[in-house]
């Protein structure tokens, strides 16, 4: 739905305050520290305390507990927020044909819309722990239809301005999180008392939190750092370009996450019973279904982004002006996605530590270069810097993580898992967008896409051997 209604608020706002979205999500993720692995926490402690006898009331009393945490917390993010307005708006965000009083306004109903957002990742949380994503994939289904419909409508019928799209996505906010919250509890297995905040509950996941917490901050700094350089650096307009280009390559996250929050939990059960090889089993499938989901999508939209991007946004100058950074950033979000098993894997044993370190090291070293990219090459250097550091995830990680959990399953994993599915699609695009000729017309442009994207995801399909034992299972019982 955000995909599908982002030409319109292109068209009702201009790139200039499309890219002022961008500033928002920016801060959206920069406040993500504040959760401090709570929400991690819940869908784990959720997943685990539901195969242990007698633990219905300790369930209901984490919830209460981090349920009044996070209120307190949204309340501190909305003060921050209307605090700093003036200051973002007159001294950081580079103001084109946007007055500083109209950004000081937009930021201020930020405040508003962030804070009524923060606590539907705990409700969330503790929906995925219970395993209840049926459920809650049906709500996000209507609160995003909502959110995304509602915006339209309120862009074309009452105020085509950036304060107006805020506003309704502060009443969306709080909708969705009212929701997220009553159906959780409802979800929740019935206890012999009301429940209550209890501190003791809270000093008993600390470490797991403390590591949860370290993995978010020096997460955020990686992930944003980019955004932070270059809103200080670039016109609203340009920044813009870049949001637009953050925006398809994020697209991605929609295919792998639901899946990482499916396998999160299922991982901890298997690990709590000590069930070493279904965990195998189920680690190995749930890397190569990523891998089937994520990668056709990512290499074709990296070798026809601009195709894409014109077809999507009908603005040939969005898309030369955003492909290249689109392309670029697409494929660092596909590595970023091959890892979501191993790091679901991890967290299911309680193991914090790798990536804790990992991330630090990125930092260290890699910041620096994100800055000097950014600073030198502008927009394109930056997401040359994402995909840098998704490359490094890649090569350095899963042979320390495999050293110590699922021993003898490396090699596995990058060979039938990632790089032969990752070829295929890649021969299949590359040879595609090398021998077909330009096209001008969105029709057949499109059809060719279409084509396309089917063969590089039917040849990426057949190289993965838990799909191709699939179909010659199916095969055999339509024979029979």
């Amino acid at each position: 739905m955000a995909l599908a209604f982002i030409p319109l608020y292109l068209k009702f706002l201009g790139v200039e305050s499309y890219g002022l979205l961008g500033f928002f999500a920016t801060l959206q993720a920069m406040f993500a520290l504040l959760d401090m692995g709570l929400s991690s926490t819940l869908t784990r402690e959720m997943a685990r305390l539901s195969i242990l006898p007698d633990k219905q009331q300790e369930m209901r009393n984490l919830v209460r507990s981090l349920e009044l945490v996070y209120w307190g917390v949204a309340l501190v993010i909305g003060v921050i927020i209307t605090a700093a307005a003036p200051l973002l708006a007159n001294h950081w965000i580079k103001a084109g044909n946007l007055s500083p009083q109209v950004i000081e306004r937009t930021v201020l109903v930020m405040g508003f819309a962030a804070a009524l957002q923060w606590p539907s990742s705990l409700y969330n949380g503790g929906l995925m722990g219970l395993q209840r994503q049926v459920l809650l994939n049906s709500i996000n289904i209507g609160t995003s239809t909502f959110r995304n419909a509602g915006a339209a409508l309120v862009l074309w019928l009452v105020s085509p301005t950036i304060a107006a799209f805020l506003i309704w996505q502060a009443v969306a906010s709080a909708l969705t999180t009212g929701i997220l919250a009553y159906n959780l509890w409802r979800s929740l297995p019935a206890g012999h008392a009301p429940p209550t905040f209890q501190k003791k509950l809270l000093a008993s996941l600390w470490k797991f939190a403390a590591g949860m917490t370290s993995i978010s901050v020096l997460a955020v700094i990686l992930t944003q750092i980019d955004k932070v350089v270059l809103s200080r650096m670039l016109s609203l307009e340009l920044f813009g370009y870049y949001t637009l280009a953050s925006t398809v390559a994020l697209s991605l996250t929609r295919l792998f996450t639901p899946v990482f929050f499916s396998i999160y939990p299922r991982f901890t059960q298997l690990a709590t019973a000590g069930d070493e090889q279904g965990l195998r089993v189920l680690y190995h499938k749930s890397c190569q279904f990523i891998s089937v989901l994520v990668l056709p999508a990512a290499v074709v939209i990296a070798f026809f982004s601009s195709d894409v991007l014109l077809l999507w946004t009908r603005n040939p100058l969005l898309a030369e002006r955003t492909h290249l950074q689109a392309s670029i950033l697409i494929l660092g979000t596909a590595l970023n996605g091959m890892m979501n098993p191993p790091y679901a894997l991890q967290l299911a044993y309680g193991w914090t530590k790798l990536n804790i370190l990992s991330n630090a090291a990125a930092v260290v070293f890699l910041v620096p270069v994100i800055i000097l990219l950014s600073m030198n090459y502008g927009a394109l250097g930056a997401a040359s810097a994402w995909l840098l550091l998704n490359v490094g995830y890649v090569v350095f990680m899963p042979p320390i993580m495999h050293h110590r959990l699922l021993r003898g399953e490396m090699w596995p994993w990058y060979l039938q898992d990632i790089a032969v599915p990752l070829l295929a699609g890649a021969t299949v695009a590359g040879l595609a967008r090398w021998l077909l000729p330009e096209i001008a017309s969105t029709s057949v442009m499109t059809i060719r896409l279409v084509v396309v994207s089917a063969l590089t995801l039917g040849v990426t399909v057949v190289s993965v051997p838990t799909m191709r034992s699939r179909i010659f299972r199916q095969r055999q019982l339509a024979s029979a």
